[in-house]
């Protein structure tokens, strides 16, 4: 008989109390979804590793920055939700920005 020993190696302990692949691999289909370039079977592959990598980095901070997650969202005393980025949740943010103003904002602040 074999038996699966569950254990955190990097991180913590999801709220769920379980360890699971289902809290990595939802970023990953995210990606894949919102990437059109990872597609399997498509012709958009990338045939440049520099713009491959350009594009993940497109859309990972764009998601974590401008895309509110409806499990994120909290409510107010009134019931009211109010959405988050994934930003936002981890005290990055303070607001869900417009991919206008997060592709124009320097990287550089000085």
């Amino acid at each position: 008989m074999v038996s699966v020993d569950e254990r955190v190696v990097f991180g913590a302990v999801p709220a769920g109390g379980r360890v699971s692949t289902s809290y990595r691999e939802r970023p990953h289909a995210t990606d894949r979804h919102r990437n059109t370039r990872k597609g399997r079977k498509t012709y958009r592959f990338s045939k440049d590793g520099a713009v491959h990598e350009a594009m993940t980095w497109f859309t990972q901070f764009s998601y974590n920055f401008c895309w509110p997650v409806r499990t994120l969202a909290q409510k107010d005393g009134s019931g009211h939700r109010h959405p988050r980025t994934p930003a936002m949740a981890s005290g990055l943010a303070d607001r869900v920005w417009t991919l206008q103003e997060w592709v124009t904002r320097p990287a550089v602040q000085r």
